[in-house]
């Protein structure tokens, strides 16, 4: 159980990275002001809901809904 948390952990890592990556690209951002968007998102917090299970999808998808929820919130 312990090593399945783990991956888990390192698989929300890993997709934080390229939704950081995307946002600075996409909108300009610097680094941390990237990181400030998305770590205050609804989206971010169901990706780090693991019962939610948005990690097992692709950082593209996930960027799809966070770019709707940011048409909103901008």
């Amino acid at each position: 159980m312990e090593q399945h948390r783990k991956d888990v952990q390192f698989q929300i890592e890993c997709l934080t990275q390229e939704l950081i990556q995307m946002l600075m690209e996409d909108y300009g951002y610097s680094i941390p002001q990237a990181m400030e968007v998305l770590y205050q998102s609804k989206t971010f917090a169901k990706l780090e809901n693991e019962a939610a299970g948005l990690y097992y999808q692709g950082a593209v998808y996930i960027y799809d809904l966070l770019q709707e929820e940011l048409k909103h919130t901008i």
